[in-house]
């Protein structure tokens, strides 16, 4: 008895189809060429663009209205009025931590001298020693009150129709994550 190989088996089966598939061809091509000629593509016109005219710009010469300048005449005008909270902040001298802002400081501990509450700030990995009157912040943060876990102060900054205001802030103790 003759004993077939297997692979030998594979190769003809695959032979067999291979040759099965190509009398085929002919007659899926025609199907093809006779769908193509028939079917007839709808394809709606572009539109054409519109002409675009370009807008002079004619306030090149008028005065920017974010400018450092207007600002500062503003704030001018608005310390000579009589009763406003910021006459006296604009013509004292600013404190080192006034060019902070109060997310950037962390109160980190509190003492007491002679009686009197001082509280510790850490800004900028630097440690500041600070007392009740002191000022700290962007808005004129004046301090008015230290406890052992907080700072309290009273900042003037614009409400929405832009008048000054005074308004209450604080800064709590952080204690360090373990």
């Amino acid at each position: 008895m003759m004993r077939v190989h297997p692979l030998s088996i594979l190769t003809a089966a695959i032979t067999a189809l291979l040759v099965g598939c190509t009398a085929d061809t002919d007659e899926l091509q025609g199907w093809m060429d006779q769908q193509r000629r028939e079917v007839k593509p709808n394809i709606t016109p572009l539109i054409a663009p519109r002409k675009f005219d370009p807008a002079p710009y004619s306030s090149a010469q008028a005065v920017e209205p974010f400018s450092a300048q207007k600002l500062s005449v503003a704030l001018k005008q608005e310390a000579r009025q009589p009763n406003s909270l910021l006459a006296a902040e604009l013509n004292r001298r600013k404190e080192p931590l006034e060019f902070f802002t109060l997310d950037g400081m962390a109160m980190v501990g509190s003492v007491t001298k002679q009686g009197r509450p001082f509280a510790l700030l850490r800004v900028d990995n630097l440690l500041y020693q600070v007392k009740i009157g002191d000022y700290l912040g962007q808005n004129y943060g004046k301090i008015t009150k230290i406890t052992e876990t907080e700072i309290a102060l009273r900042e003037i900054v614009q409400d929405a129709a832009g008048e000054w205001i005074e308004r209450p802030s604080s800064l709590q103790l952080q204690e360090k994550a373990r």
